[in-house]
């Protein structure tokens, strides 16, 4: 893609984000499209967002699932921004109108003391992780899920340019140190309005939550771009993402982990 084709592309996924009207594939428009050009259209989004006064409050890691890599056809993860105005408390309610067709995923986040840059181990993650929480992921999406004409759906290249599907994150009340816990056997049991709708660990999520956050440092020094101390991290989900139609509540059971909970008007 040329740098106006990437501008382009980013000034009209931040108009669908404002408007709610979602916008056709990205890789139907660019056929030839790869995934540098899709970071680069995320990239473009985020200088948009910086200059209209908004921060950068972390990371998301998605498609970190064997399930969920299937089904598109990867064989990698895919990571996006998290900004100031995506953060929710547990308890608090989504407004009508927020997000366009919302969606839930149970994860386990990740809040550093301590920057992370290029070729990391799991070692240097543990020792930059000041705590580990219970949190959920709020997905959004500012392109089709589908082409209506075609049937085609999305590809990872949409998915990357669309920020990841990400739209908000809400971060529970308990923190743990990262050495106390076993992450790959800390899950949740997730209801939607009262219903049990999916359970799952934390070993889904590449095996280990840590080595989610070891995968995007080493993407982030690819695009000169590293993980900051204060920063939060979403590792990835271990459940597939629950529709949020207005009235869905979600709450997430993590046991002594902690828990946390959502809801949509």
């Amino acid at each position: 893609m040329t740098p106006e084709e990437i501008a382009t592309a980013a000034a009209d996924l931040m108009e669908a984000e404002r408007t709610g009207r979602q916008i056709g594939l990205l890789s139907m428009r660019h056929p030839g499209m790869t995934l540098d050009d899709a970071y680069a259209v995320q990239t473009a989004q985020m200088a948009r967002k910086l200059k209209a006064g908004h921060e950068v409050i972390g990371w998301k890691i998605g498609l970190t699932s064997k399930v969920m890599q299937d089904a598109l056809g990867i064989d990698t993860p895919d990571s996006g921004v998290l900004y100031d105005d995506m953060l929710f408390r547990s308890g608090d309610t989504v407004p009508a109108g927020r997000f366009i067709q919302p969606r839930v995923e149970a994860e386990i986040a990740f809040v550093m003391n301590g920057p992370l840059d290029g070729d990391v181990t799991r070692e240097d993650v543990l020792a930059a992780t000041e705590a580990v929480a219970p949190s959920l992921e709020i997905l959004d999406t500012r392109t089709l899920r589908k082409d209506p004409e075609s049937g085609r759906a999305r590809v990872i290249q949409d998915t990357v340019g669309d920020n990841a599907a990400n739209a908000g994150i809400v971060l529970g009340a308990a923190r743990h140190a990262p050495g106390a816990v076993d992450l790959r056997w800390t899950g949740a049991i997730v209801r939607r309005n009262g219903m049990v709708e999916a359970t799952g660990l934390g070993a889904a999520v590449l095996d280990d939550p840590v080595m989610g956050i070891v995968w995007l440092a080493r993407r982030m020094g690819q695009y000169g771009q590293r993980i900051e101390a204060g920063q939060v991290i979403l590792s990835g989900s271990f459940i597939a993402p629950l529709e949020c139609p207005p009235g869905t509540t979600i709450d997430a059971d993590f046991g002594s982990f902690g828990s946390v909970s959502i809801s949509f008007d």
